[in-house]
């Protein structure tokens, strides 16, 4: 009896059946709806706190494009071709059929300066001429008008000097009797000078006499030399 009861028990009908799986859609109905709206609040919290908002854009003005030149280079059937009566200007292209002399750059040269400069006080620029030259040309030679004195040898050919001044050495007021010139003995340039201390010592002439007869020893005109002597002895 008591397993008979169970069977029964176990054996439902199917207006049970229908009732049961009613009331589990409407529970799961049910949960449904709450989770959904538990979502929609976290999700309404998170966008009033982190959702950033659309930035305002800026509207740009269209432009109206135009081609305000054409281009020198076209494609034709897939080849480029160079329009050569825009490629190079009118102008160039006279200059270019017409004969022109090319100028070649001259080389800058380097300014001149008028003086030497403060270091060298303001010495002026050379201006030669034919006193200053004769002048130089002695300073050269000084160790000849005076042997007796040396003097350092110059090697090299003889160059002017760039700057340069001729001045006067004015005696001092305690000088004035003892190492001043009398206005007969003084000369206007150092050739007078030479020419003058020649005229009173005619050293330049006996040297001069004594290398010709250095020369001309044991020649015909030594011969002849001798002979007058002689001639001017027996008298």
């Amino acid at each position: 009896m008591a397993t008979a009861t169970a069977q029964a028990r176990e054996i439902l009908s199917k207006e049970e059946i229908q009732a049961l799986l009613l009331e589990a859609e409407q529970r799961l109905l049910r949960n449904s709806s709450d989770n959904s709206k538990v979502e929609t609040e976290q999700a309404d919290h998170l966008a009033l706190t982190e959702k950033p908002q659309p930035e305002a854009r800026v509207r740009i003005p269209t432009l109206k494009v135009e081609r305000s030149a054409k281009p020198y280079v076209s494609e034709v059937n897939g080849v480029a071709l160079l329009d050569e009566a825009r490629a190079v200007p009118d102008q160039l292209k006279k200059l270019s059929e017409t004969i022109r002399s090319v100028e070649q750059p001259k080389p800058e040269k380097a300014k001149e300066k008028p003086t030497a400069g403060p270091d060298w006080f303001g010495l002026p620029k050379t201006v030669l001429t034919t006193e200053l030259k004769r002048d130089l040309q002695l300073l050269r030679m000084r160790n000849v008008l005076d042997p007796k004195r040396h003097y350092k040898k110059e090697n090299g050919k003889a160059k002017l000097p760039e700057y340069s001044q001729v001045g006067t050495i004015v005696e001092g007021p305690t000088e004035f009797f003892s190492a001043r010139i009398t206005k007969k003995d003084r000369k206007k340039n150092f050739v007078e000078e030479a020419m003058a201390t020649e005229e009173e010592n005619g050293r330049f002439k006996r040297k001069y006499n004594e290398i010709q007869d250095t020369k001309t020893s044991g020649k015909k005109a030594h011969y002849k030399a001798l002979q007058a002597k002689r001639r001017r002895g027996r008298k």
